[in-house]
């Protein structure tokens, strides 16, 4: 044996002897001594554990190493060595720990779902499928034979067991199921038919009888129309209770002319949902002759309606002077404030405000009902938009790309199909500065060649919310004589045919503040009435007095602020014919009670107006708000001259505002923080005002840069190096947008836990000096900037000919401007996904987690839920009964129900809603059908999830209709993964 052991060791270099590997279960042979336990025990330490372990623990090391060093074959076959001298409890221990480390991916769903589990999704399955999966093992059999899987499928289909199946009797019905089915005889229609007599053969007799009762249907159809017609046509011109018409067509000493009857309120005051439906005369009141009475009116009108296929006589004198054919405006609730802009239509006009977040058919219904069967004369398109696409609806967005979809293809033909023809005066005026653009000139060709109509819309020669409505329009000419004056008057300005010039001047100059005031006004219903309306009225006459008045050019001291409010107070007191010189004799008097009153005026004057003792602040040249460059004289064409110009006094005002935020926040905090008396930290000041700081000092270079060009400004001179220079640097921009919410973030939070930061913002906010704007107006000023650069730059590209040098950079600058308005976009897109689904996680109580992945809130809906009382009851006769109100929550990818409770506040018109969850189903197994309109159930659809459904119901029409629109379009688009 020893022998042998030697050979080996001798063959192999590196052999390991037996005795080496016994370790620590050797055991020695009885008779040997104590002295032979330890002989190894050098190597091998059996009596000292600590050794032992530690020698343990090297060996382990050395083995990794090797294994470390060793290929997959070699690993593979040191694993199987090992495994094959394991014991029992060894290989289990293996085993649970592979199976916690590598779970197993594929199982038999039947053997670790519950039963009921198994089932259900059983149930999905067709009956022969249920066969072949009987045939995969024995325990599925027992759970693919379930009489509960096949009883609804026999009674469906009207099989029945003749007995009772007792308790332990197994596979009944699938038996009978199979029976019926392989018994069943098949027959073709004409079989069915002689067996049974079920073809639908007509004799001639019945053919008769159903021709005259469909005959009779259609009399008595017509002749309830025509009495409806006549019923409405008496309501709106029937004269008011107790008047009398005098002969002459007076009453009450006013003429028919000088004082309208009721009937004048259905044309002239702007209506929402009764527009003129009275052949082609929306003002059919208005427009009697002064010696007519109403009779002759209302007879002529009710010939037209007994006989409505006799066309009106052409030449025959007529009592009725037929107004011009209405006007249709659309709005869109997205625009601000458009409140003030219905309040200003003018008569005749049939408004239509639409939901933006509807559908393309739903506003064509909504259209169809508004103008009633009548053609309007022009089409007015209100909706938000720039100067290279409108976005009518938040699905639906009209651009020269999108316009010949079929959807907005079919869209504008149907619609433009309600308007006159171009001979006859008939076109679409477009509120957005389409013109300013070549991609937006082009949309206006294309749908002009689409529809066959006139298109008009700005030039966008104008800054500002949407003051290039005010300006000119692509068809603008030069009308000369009296005769013409309302004819360019239209041209010019084509909106004042729709809204009162004034209503429209204000709207368009302060859209934006009377959004804000309009939109806390919604919300609040009036508590905070006063405080928004001070508001709107302090930045209009910020913008007036830092615009017109330029009082940042005034310099005055404190004592001559004094001395002017108490001449004003003085003046204000006594009723002085002559008040400038009552004001001069005060002012001496004053002087001369308060000597030495003008030395200090004058002091403080040289010293600048330091501290707090003047009223003032000393302006740089970049923030004048007129414009240093003198008025060139400009001749009828020189567009790119205007659009320099305003280009340059806009960056002006611009500034002023960026300049603003330095001088009235950033110094004063810093020089709080270093005089040891800090407002704000360091770290607050740099993240909030640092980066308004870098904006400024670049867009100064660019005014500089700008003023010198025009200066020397002439038909071949180039400004488009200078905006390339500027869009260069627009990282500046990003960083600052990218800090945006943090900095809006960090204000807020400042304001809320620092009381001196607090009354700061209270002091400085909305003053003079800010332009009556507050510090978060004063950061959103650059994201404002870069719209309007747009919008210049494009108005400056279509008025530069190809081949003027300055046209190559002005492309190149416009085109970095539209790529960096995407990522604008994109930037707001999603600050408003992360706001509505934040507002809705908090509406909705007990609601699961929204904010996952992508998902978008598309629209909500109130409804009331329903619940009939027999399921076997035909739908024309079957009731529902309101069990309670429901929310309906529309996602990009789910629908949640929740159930809505109101509540109102006592002694007031005030209400509240809150939302409980209640359910939630995945937009890709959702169906939806609509019921029939009955006289138990009007507006009404069914929502078939899964496993329930739900019968909700609309109160009005329009809301059903939009509902499902986009219901049916959200679910078209999770299903084929379509956007």
């Amino acid at each position: 044996m020893e022998t042998s052991l030697k050979a080996a060791a001798r063959s192999t270099p590196h052999s390991v002897k037996r005795w080496q590997l016994n370790g620590t279960d050797y055991d020695p042979q009885p008779g040997r001594s104590v002295r032979a336990e330890t002989r190894f025990s050098a190597w091998t330490p059996l009596v000292n554990k600590q050794s032992n372990q530690q020698l343990f623990e090297e060996r382990i090391s050395l083995l990794l190493h090797w294994f470390d060093l060793w290929s997959d074959r070699q690993r593979k076959h040191l694993l199987h060595a090992l495994l094959t001298r394991c014991t029992k409890s060894q290989l289990k221990y293996c085993r649970d720990w592979l199976i916690e480390t590598v779970p197993v991916t594929r199982v038999d769903f039947t053997a670790v779902l519950p039963r009921f589990l198994s089932l259900y999704v059983m149930s999905f399955l067709t009956p022969r499928d249920l066969c072949s999966a009987a045939q995969v093992s024995w325990h599925w059999r027992v759970l693919a034979e379930q009489d509960c899987l096949w009883a609804g499928r026999c009674v469906k289909r009207g099989w029945f067991l003749p007995y009772c199946p007792g308790e332990k009797d197994y596979g009944a019905w699938k038996n009978h199921y199979v029976s019926c089915v392989s018994t069943l005889d098949w027959l073709t229609p004409r079989e069915a038919a002689e067996r049974y007599g079920t073809l639908n053969r007509q004799t001639a007799g019945t053919t008769e009888e159903e021709e005259e009762r469909e005959k009779e249907r259609r009399i008595r159809q017509m002749i309830r129309e025509r009495l409806q017609e006549e019923k409405s046509l008496s309501l709106r011109t029937r004269r008011a209770w107790g008047s009398n018409t005098q002969p002459g067509g007076t009453r009450s000493g006013y003429t028919q002319r000088e004082r309208p009857g009721p009937g004048v309120t259905f044309s002239s005051w702007p209506s929402l949902s009764w527009p003129p439906s009275l052949g082609g005369s929306p003002s059919l009141c208005l427009s009697l002759d002064k010696g007519q009475s109403m009779s002759a009116a209302l007879s002529m009108e009710r010939n037209q309606v007994s006989n409505p296929t006799r066309p009106p006589p052409l030449h025959t004198a007529s009592p009725i002077r037929r107004s011009s054919p209405v006007l249709l405006l659309l709005v869109s609730n997205r625009i601000p404030a458009y409140e003030l802009v219905l309040s200003g239509v003018k008569a005749g006009v049939a408004v239509v405000l639409y939901d933006h977040r509807g559908t393309l058919p739903a506003l064509l219904a909504q259209v169809e009902r508004a103008l009633s069967r009548q053609t309007a004369q022009r089409l007015g398109l209100l909706a938000p938009g720039g100067t290279e696409e409108i976005r009518l609806l938040h699905s639906s967005s009209l651009s020269e790309r999108t316009l010949l979809t079929p959807d907005l293809r079919e869209f504008w033909e149907k619609l433009c199909g309600w308007v006159a023809l171009t001979e006859e005066g008939g076109g679409v005026d477009i509120f957005s500065p389409l013109a300013a653009s070549a991609s937006g000139a082009a949309l206006i060709r294309t749908l002009s060649t689409l529809t066959g109509l006139e298109v008009r819309a700005p030039m966008g020669l104008a800054t500002g919310s949407f003051q290039n409505i005010l300006s000119e329009w692509s068809d603008g000419s030069v009308c000369d004589g009296l005769a013409n004056r309302r004819v360019c008057e239209e041209a010019v300005a084509p909106a004042l045919q729709y809204v009162c010039e004034s209503v429209l001047q204000g709207w368009c100059r302060q859209a934006q503040w009377l959004e804000e005031a309009l939109g806390d006004l919604r919300g609040l219903l009036g508590p905070q009435l006063q405080r928004v309306g001070l508001e709107a009225r302090g930045r209009a006459l910020g913008h007036f007095l830092w615009e017109r008045m330029c009082l940042e050019d005034v310099c005055v001291s404190k004592g001559l602020t004094e001395a002017l409010t108490e001449g004003i107070a003085a003046l204000t007191r006594q009723e002085e014919t002559r008040p400038l010189e009552f004001l001069s004799v005060f002012l001496t008097r004053w002087s001369k009670e308060k000597e030495g009153g003008e030395t200090d005026g004058e002091e403080e004057s040289r010293e600048g107006g330091g501290g707090g003792e003047a009223v003032f602040l000393t302006p740089s040249s970049s923030q004048r708000c007129f414009s240093p460059i003198p008025e060139l004289p400009q001749t009828v064409l020189d567009w790119r001259g205007a659009v320099a110009r305003e280009l340059h006094h806009s960056e002006g005002l611009y500034l002023g505002r960026l300049g603003a935020v330095l001088k009235v926040y950033h110094e004063p905090l810093t020089a709080a923080l270093n005089s040891n008396r800090a407002i704000l930290s360091f770290a607050h000041i740099h993240m909030v005002l640092s980066p308004v700081s870098h904006i400024l000092e670049l867009n100064r270079l660019f005014q500089l840069e700008l003023e010198a060009r025009l200066e020397r400004w002439g038909a071949e001179q180039c400004i488009g190096d200078v905006c390339v220079k500027l869009c260069s640097k627009l990282r500046v921009y990003t960083n600052y947008l990218n800090n945006y919410p943090t900095a809006l973030r960090t204000v807020d939070k400042c304001r809320e836990t620092n009381p001196a930061f607090r009354a700061f913002l209270k002091r400085t906010d909305r003053t003079l000096a800010t332009q009556m704007l507050s510090l978060q107006e004063l950061l959103l000023c650059p994201a404002w900037r870069v719209e309007e650069y747009m919008t210049l730059l494009q108005a400056l590209s279509v008025h530069t000919h190809p081949g003027h040098p300055d046209h190559t950079h002005l492309s190149s600058a416009l085109n970095t401007l539209l790529r960096y308005r995407e990522f604008i976009q994109k930037l707001k897109r999603n600050s408003e996904r992360d706001r509505l689904m934040e507002e809705t996680q908090q509406m909705i109580q007990g609601c699961p987690n929204l904010c996952e992945g992508n998902r978008q809130l598309i629209m909500t809906q109130d409804a009331a839920l329903l619940r009939s009382p027999g399921e076997d009851i035909p739908d024309s006769l079957r009731t529902y009964e309101h069990v309670s109100d429901v929310g309906l929550f529309l996602f990009s990818d789910a629908l949640v129900l929740t159930q809505r409770s109101v509540c109102h506040t006592a002694f007031t018109l005030a209400h509240r809603s809150t939302h409980t969850f209640l359910a939630s189903v995945a937009l890709a197994s959702l169906a939806v059908r609509e019921i029939t309109h009955t006289r138990y159930v009007s507006h009404a659809f069914v929502l078939q999830g899964p496993i329930r459904s739900w019968v909700c119901a609309t109160e009005r029409g329009e809301e059903k209709e939009q509902f499902l629109s986009a219901l049916r379009s959200a679910i078209h688009t999770a299903v084929t993964g379509q956007q």
